[in-house]
């Protein structure tokens, strides 16, 4: 196999000035239900991309878990790889990437912490044994092996049942965007690039060549 090879052709969709919506939070959701009415899987994944204190960018896939107007909220362990890069730099960006529909979103903004409350509401509609795992997993530590996982996980079972409080060391975030920009694949890679970026109280909306 020659991977520069591999090509595809881009011919779903088109995204015009004329047609979006004046807010970039409401043309997300319109293509987040138009992902989930077309059966995609996990729709609502998205890599995060942060920066540590030295510079180094990571990357790793998350779930959005909520959106409203502050934000794209997703959960995690706050002392996690992510948590410590995010408590030294809030700076960082979301990729959204519907292959089938030949579109990416990209945000860029700061992220901020959002109540203990919210965090509260979320963890006690999660399985089970989830609220288990948040709680066992030390994520992003060196463990020595697969059954001391495990184990751990047996007896935090045990110990916490059927009810486990949230974890202080677990919560969400909000990327609060400064930019968002909306990408649909075009034929012969003329593809349509809308980026959204805070004007005052609104959004100032600029096309971008491909």
């Amino acid at each position: 196999m020659n991977i520069s090879d591999l090509r595809q052709e881009y011919l779903h969709a088109a995204l015009d000035e004329s047609t979006v919506a004046s807010d970039p939070f409401v043309q997300f959701k319109r293509w987040l239900e138009e992902a989930l009415a077309a059966e995609l899987p996990l729709a609502n994944a998205m890599t995060l991309a942060t920066v540590s204190s030295a510079g180094r960018p990571s990357a790793r896939i998350v779930l959005l878990k909520h959106l409203d107007d502050r934000g794209f909220v997703f959960f995690t362990n706050y002392e996690s790889r992510k948590g410590r890069e995010l408590a030294a730099n809030r700076a960082a960006s979301l990729l959204f990437h519907w292959i089938e529909l030949e579109r990416q979103v990209r945000v860029e903004g700061a992220v901020e912490k959002i109540s203990p409350r919210e965090s509260d509401e979320y963890f006690a509609q999660r399985p089970l044994l989830a609220r288990h795992a948040a709680i066992a997993s030390q994520q992003s530590t060196v463990i020595a092996n697969r059954a001391a996982l495990e184990k751990r996980f047996a007896d935090i079972v045990e110990q916490c049942g059927g009810h486990p409080a949230r974890p202080a060391h677990w919560g969400g975030y909000s990327v609060v965007p400064e930019a968002i920009e909306f990408w649909q694949g075009r034929e012969n890679r003329l593809h349509d690039r809308l980026h959204y970026s805070r004007a005052g109280k609104g959004w100032k909306i600029e096309r971008l060549a491909p």
